[in-house]
Formats: structure tokens, sequence, C-alpha cells
């Protein structure tokens, strides 16, 4: 039966405002453009972060493929990412257990945490220079309240077999020099530059035969075991399968009821002194509506973000810009004195996520042969990494169970019981 999906056109500066520090001197991936007509694997369309972690897996699996973008790969909201690779997910362990139960809960953190072990590896094994370096979270409580729910959360991590210590305010002090009620520190997160991270992987698909086609799909027609998608211009490109890859540019989807779109501010300060910036350069963020989250740079700056809220107006999001990089500055110099919060770059996006905190992945609902793969929420590049790694499986004939928790249509009986929450959520730059 044929299907028919017409896709949206959306630009780099309804997703982004600002400038980021992302990518300085490195090398543009060269365009191709579309001159004539041809088949191939699989079509990915998007060539940020998602694209190119699809575009290395699938090609390291012995697929043809091509990576379609109307503008420059990673300027759209990769460029916009904090990259902080996190497997601690948007939703607590306890929430997570509330929606779904325990086992599928564990599972999804475990699964999580594995992710970010894999994109590790991965970019050692191709010794891709990219600023990583594996980080442990330092997750703080709001207030005494929180404190008492973090206690549980790590109680509840620790049944699950995951790793991590509850700190209360006498050590986070005296160890860390940080003055609040408590805190879980954990291992096995990381930091990159999301910009130089996808062109390594682009790369590399390259060497490997990928193609990158400047072209905008205005539709796909999916019919006879292939997708066919269709450009703006008189030629089409041919596919067993087609991944969607577009980040937060929606491509004509009914999204799921689980989606919701804000937006969310960031910025970067001066480079710190060394001694000025807190012990092994922890990723921070706070257990606070909206969050503040925070890392280091390769040169010592500090990034911070978060303000998030349920704006979409690329205009209104910009001119908010400034008021809201003076708020971030006004938490970060409270959570840390020692920060000189001068400001060298600033910037915002337009991000997606859903109400339980995990991303929508797999094949799209009555589009026989195209893929999703959005890493929504603040877990994107982790998600994203997931995303590769279930795709390439499912285009390989291997199938999980598990796949069902991350599916478009997958079913969340009680998330009612969080809209007010999800309202108020927003650490989607991290």
């Amino acid at each position: 039966m044929a299907s028919d999906l017409h896709l949206n056109e959306a630009t780099h500066d309804e997703l982004v405002g600002g400038c980021s520090l992302w990518g300085r001197n490195s090398v543009r991936p060269a365009y191709q453009p579309l001159e004539q007509s041809f088949k191939t694997d699989i079509a990915i369309i998007g060539g940020g972060i998602t694209g190119a972690l699809a575009a290395e897996h699938l090609t390291a699996r012995g697929f043809s493929v091509v990576v379609i973008d109307r503008e420059q790969p990673g300027f759209g909201s990769t460029a916009a990412s904090t990259a902080m690779l996190q497997w601690e997910i948007d939703r607590t362990l306890g929430e997570l257990e509330t929606l779904y139960g325990f086992e599928r809960a564990a599972g999804i953190y475990r699964r999580s945490a594995a992710c970010v072990a894999g994109l590790a590896k991965l970019i050692a094994a191709h010794g891709i220079t990219c600023g990583f370096q594996p980080r442990n979270t330092l997750y703080f409580a709001n207030n005494h309240e929180g404190a008492r729910e973090l206690m549980e959360e790590r109680q509840l991590r620790r049944r699950a077999g995951l790793p991590g210590h509850y700190l209360e305010h006498p050590d986070l002090l005296t160890q860390y020099e940080f003055d609040r009620d408590a805190a879980i520190r954990s291992p096995g997160s990381a930091e990159a530059d999301p910009l130089l991270l996808t062109r390594a992987l682009l790369q590399i698909a390259f060497s490997r035969g990928a193609q990158l086609i400047n072209a905008s799909v205005t539709g796909l027609h999916s019919e006879g075991g292939h997708v066919t998608a269709e450009t703006n211009g008189a030629h089409v490109i041919e596919a067993r399968h087609v991944v969607l890859a577009t980040g937060y540019s929606m491509p004509g989807l009914d999204m799921p009821k689980l989606h919701h779109t804000s937006s969310s501010w960031a910025l970067a300060t001066v480079p710190q002194k060394p001694d000025d910036l807190w012990r092994d350069g922890m990723l921070l963020w706070e257990d606070s509506h909206p969050y503040l989250y925070v890392r280091t740079t390769t040169d010592n700056r500090i990034i911070a973000g978060g303000e998030d809220d349920d704006t979409t107006d690329p205009e209104e999001r910009d001119r908010k810009l400034p008021g809201k990089v003076m708020a971030i500055r006004e938490k970060l110099k409270r959570l840390w004195p020692k920060a000189d919060t001068r400001v060298e770059h600033a910037w915002c996006g337009t991000f997606g996520e859903t109400a339980d905190g995990l991303p929508l992945i797999g094949p799209l609902p009555g589009m026989s042969g195209v893929y999703a793969a959005y890493g929504y929420g603040g877990n994107g590049i982790t998600f994203s990494y997931l995303a590769a790694q279930m795709i390439g499986a499912m285009l390989a004939g291997m199938y999980r169970d598990w796949f069902e928790d991350f599916a478009l249509d997958r079913d969340a009986p009680t998330v009612r019981s969080f809209a007010a929450d999800w309202m108020r959520t927003g650490d989607e730059l991290r």
C-alpha cells in the first residue's frame, strides 16, 4: 500500500539564535549538488549529530548511505547543544518507575548509561578530536524536601545497579565547595564539542562511500518496498529505507501526544583561571524548574544553560536572549561564586521534548520503510547514539522487546499525572 508524507521546511534561524562557540576553525563537509536521480540503501534526512551518528553506524554495517541536508550540516539544533553527554535522564528513575514500573524504568536507565559508554568507545576507536572528556555529574537538590527525594532516588538507583553516591551538605561543602543541601554524584557521563564530533562522524561515513547531498526534501512516497524522497528540484532519491534525523525541525508529522516544543537559552563565559573552577570539571545540574545545568570546556570556559519556557516563535525567543542570559548568570554566580560571569557567547534554541523524557525512535506508523530518530530532551546526543544502534539493528532484521520503550506510538498510561511538571521542565540544551 502506498503512503505519502509532506515535509515542512524550517531554516536554521528558526531553530537557533545567537552564536555558540562550537566547531571553530574546523573544516566544513563538502556538499554535492543533486544533479540526477539515483538509488541508495539508506537516505538520512538531516546532517546534524543524529544524522552523522546514523551515517557512521549504517555505513559500518555495509549499507550505501546518502545524507541529505538543505543547509550546512550541524548548524541547526546540534550547534545549540551544550553537549553534556549524560546517562541520567530528564525524568528521574522514580518518575519513570511510576509511569512504567521498576524493571522497565531501570532497563531504560541502564541502556542510557551503556550509550554514553558506547559513544566513548566509538570516539576512542576512531581517534576523534572533539574535546571529549569523561565526567562525573553532580545532581543537586533544590531544597530540604528535594534532599529527601534525592536520597530516595539514590536508593532506587542502587536497586537498579546504577553507580553513584549520595552526598549531604557537609560533604558537598568540604569536598567540592558547593553550598547545597544534597546531591548525587555519578560517574559515567562526558562532554564534547558537538559540531566537531558531527563533522568527524560524517567524514568517517564519507570515507566508506556515503554522500552528502545539498537538497530540500519536500515529501516522501512509500510504495513497493522502497521510499522515494521528492525534492524541490527535478530529481528524486529512491531508497530502501529513510531515516528522519531532522532534529527539532518537525517534518510535517502528526506528533505523538507525548511531544512538546519549547525553547532554552545558554551562555559561555570568558576563560576562567584554572584554580577558580570546581573540582574535577564535573557536570552540574539542579533539580529545579527551570533547570540550571553547567559544564566547563577545554579552554576553561563555563557553559551554563536553562531558563526554558514554551516560546516557539523564533523572533520572540531571540528577543528574550539578553534577559535569559542575565538570569542564568545570576544563578551561576549563586552556585559558584568564584565564577567570572562575563559572557563571550550566548545562544538559544527551539527544542522538542517528551513528557516521559525519552526519545522517539523507530518505524514511523503508517509509512513503511521510514524510521524516526529523534533524541529529544536533555539527553539528545546520548539518545542519538541509541537511535543509530536501534535503527541499524532493525534494518538488519534484529528486534528486541525493549525497542517498544522508545516507539513513537508507545503507551504512556499515566502521563497526565506529569502534565504540570512537563510544562515546566527544560534541560533540552544539555
